[in-house]
């Protein structure tokens, strides 16, 4: 019986259309923290270089060539808990996250 995480995590990269929505999300997180940082606030926005990160690795996996399933579901889990660290310091430790 296949596991549901193979079917999900470990499958072929979808392509540059992804990538690149995943790759244009994480410009946009860096604009809005580069924004906030000219805005004088960039000490409660390092959250937004998480977001870039995660975004950064998923664009990363949907971009490699289609023989490279174990590499992008290797990035894909990495952006997963990435996000995950984020969500987690939200909920447990928010003074780290927005000052």
């Amino acid at each position: 019986m296949p596991s549901i995480l193979s079917d999900l995590v470990f499958t072929e990269p979808s392509g540059r259309g992804n990538a690149l929505v995943q790759f244009a999300g994480a410009l946009a997180f860096l604009g809005l923290y580069g924004y906030s940082g000219l805005a004088g606030n960039a000490g409660s926005s390092g959250w937004l270089l998480v977001m870039a990160l995660g975004a950064t690795l998923a664009g990363i996996a949907e971009s490699l060539p289609s023989h490279r399933h174990r590499t992008a579901g290797v990035l894909r889990l990495t952006a997963i808990a990435v996000l995950l660290c984020l969500l987690v310091a939200v909920v447990f430790a928010p003074e780290f996250v927005v000052e």
